[in-house]
């Protein structure tokens, strides 16, 4: 399934998203991670995720090496807005959509080493006091 939005993104396009997500009956616990925008966070949202049992965990506050999606935006950025030109809208979302639906075949190696949620721990690390 596929959700788009190529308007502005506030606490009721969240909400329809979520009633999307509610209506494809996963079987399953569902969690939806989100970053920490005013319009994710916000009680409507929280209230109507409840009622559906949806999870939602909010990753910590300045945090975009945690945050995968951030990762696939920047590959999909360089893949199709560097350098190219789009005559109009409608092509541009069409190459992203393109892009995205090829994350899994063309794309998936370079996505593999890219979208890891392997972290630099430093465990002899001494802090000084400023």
């Amino acid at each position: 399934m596929l959700i788009t939005n190529d308007t502005y993104i506030n606490a009721e396009s969240v909400c329809a998203l979520l009633r999307s997500i509610a209506l494809l009956k996963i079987a399953v616990p569902i969690t939806l991670v989100l970053d920490n925008a005013r319009y994710q966070k916000c009680q409507i949202v929280a209230a109507l995720a409840r009622s559906l049992d949806i999870e939602l965990l909010f990753l910590p506050a300045y945090s975009p090496n945690l945050n995968l999606i951030e990762r696939l935006w920047k590959f999909v950025k360089k893949k199709v807005l560097y350098s190219k030109y789009y005559f109009d809208f409608d092509g541009f979302k069409r190459s992203i959509s393109e892009c995205l639906n090829q994350t899994h075949t063309t794309h998936k190696k370079e996505l593999d080493s890219l979208l890891t949620l392997r972290f630099q721990v430093f465990r002899k690390c001494k802090f000084v006091p400023i």
